[in-house]
């Protein structure tokens, strides 16, 4: 077998991957940046390239049915074109994989090559039919759709998030079972589209790591527009039916089963390390599988990082890329960035949106501190009145004492554009008082940002 030194190991094209390469390349190291699959990852290929592409002509089909609610009508019922829904998905799913792979073809120093990595030794790694060494391997090698081990699972036929981006088919019972992010955005999206929809859950309520009063209004709006919500679903099992799956569900309340010609498992993602030969390396991963990192995303292992999903330190494309920043301002500009540093924030791609940043209001309690609230509906929110999608609320919470925003989410239109304005406040360690006193343009849905921090008090939610 060839062997072959370079300056560093790349394993995994998606968020970070390629953007490290473009950094080590402008400094003159060699690097090899290794891809067994699909070049831009998650997000690119199966996550958020695609959804958002079919969320978006969902929410067309959506509005167009509402034609009366804005003085219009159409002239017949809306119904998809679903080989032509999957070809817009798709045609934005390679520009943008094409352009990723002519980005990196334009690296003189960077080479990439197709195949599976695998750890032979700490800093040696195979590939095909070479071995190389490298003083500095970064691992970025993201994650995949978690495949439960459940009561008859193997022997129905189910998808995943891969699967569903890909379908060119309209499902005429989908069962969802997970009614977490992954779940509820292709639950709504499909409803859309026009399938009936029942999302199954475990826990007693959606989305279980947001505040209450958010789970209980995304309930609402998915209900209303017919989708079928399970919570509670403590025993699910599968066995096969003569119109497709039936899904035990063992519910306190309705059927005890439902089915569905179509089933999509989307109960978590886990991570791409398990045929890696990490232990060869000495490389520590946890129960799950997540590489093990410190505070600047270094393994236990010295010249060894791991970044994006695989690491268990953020489940997003902007956790990946904020990876690849963290590691390339400590070893390239002589920074000390870390992970600790990174205000958490994310959205929720129903319509109308969620968007969260900091605390959620239990979490902002556990500590025992002196909480300020603030909530209001959108019905209040003259932009979301006048577009006509006036569903949900915005809410804060502060610290009482240093009148700093603790966190805030603001489910509604145009939400996870206009939460970076708190965002922002707050990674900037500004008090209340300083967004307070800002002007924002009218009519935005930003512009009442100020006016929630003006009703804050010390009554809780």
């Amino acid at each position: 077998m060839a062997e072959r030194a370079v300056d560093a190991i790349i394993i995994g094209a998606g968020q970070a991957g390629p953007s490290l390469a473009g950094r080590l390349d402008a400094t003159g190291h060699k690097v090899v940046l290794i891809e067994r699959h699909l070049v831009g990852g998650t997000c690119v290929n199966t996550g958020c390239k695609p959804t958002k592409t079919l969320i978006a002509s969902a929410y067309a089909a959506h509005t167009a049915r509402r034609g009366s609610d804005y003085g219009f009508s159409v002239a017949s019922p809306v119904t998809m074109d679903m080989p032509a829904v999957a070809a817009r998905a798709r045609k934005v799913i390679l520009d943008s994989r094409r352009g990723n792979e002519e980005w990196l073809a334009g690296m003189r120093n960077v080479e990439l090559i197709r195949g599976h990595a695998r750890f032979v030794a700490e800093g040696t790694v195979d590939v095909n039919d070479q071995r190389l060494t490298a003083p500095k391997i970064f691992i970025n090698v993201g994650a995949r759709a978690q495949v439960p081990d459940l009561p008859g699972v193997d022997e129905v036929p189910f998808l995943t998030n891969t699967d569903m981006v890909a379908l060119e088919t309209l499902p005429r019972r989908l069962v969802i079972v997970g009614g977490s992010y992954i779940g509820l955005e292709f639950a709504q999206m499909y409803r859309r589209f026009g399938a009936e929809v029942t999302v199954v859950e475990r826990a007693d309520r959606l989305i279980a790591r947001e505040d209450p009063d958010v789970s209980s209004a995304v309930r609402e709006i998915l209900e209303a527009e017919g989708i079928a919500i399970r919570t509670g679903a403590e025993c699910i099992s599968f066995k096969a039916h003569e119109t497709g799956v039936c899904v035990d569900v063992d519910c306190k309340e309705g059927e005890p089963s439902v089915t569905g010609t179509h089933v999509l498992l989307a109960m978590g993602r886990r991570p791409n390390t398990d045929d890696l030969g990490l232990a060869q390396a000495g490389i520590a991963v946890d129960a799950r599988g997540y590489i093990g990192v410190d505070d600047q995303l270094q393994t236990n292992v010295p010249g060894i990082w791991a970044l994006g999903d695989c690491n268990g330190r953020g489940a997003f494309t902007h956790t990946a890329y904020n990876d690849f920043e963290i590691v390339a301002a400590n070893l390239l500009d002589g920074a000390d960035r870390r992970v600790s540093q990174r205000l958490p924030g994310y959205a929720l791609y129903i319509d109308p949106p969620l968007a969260r940043v900091g605390m959620t209001d239990a979490e902002a309690a556990k500590d025992g501190r002196r909480l300020l609230y603030s909530k209001r509906s959108m019905t209040r929110v003259g932009r979301a009145v006048e577009k006509g999608e006036s569903q949900g609320f915005m809410k804060v919470v502060a610290d009482a004492d240093s009148r700093k925003i603790l966190g805030a989410a603001i489910l509604g239109t145009g939400g996870d554009e206009a939460i970076h304005g708190i965002l922002d406040m707050m990674h900037a360690d500004q008090t209340i008082d300083t967004l307070r006193w800002a002007v924002p343009i009218h009519p935005t849905v930003s512009e009442l940002i100020p006016t929630v921090l003006l009703d804050l008090s010390a009554k809780g939610p």
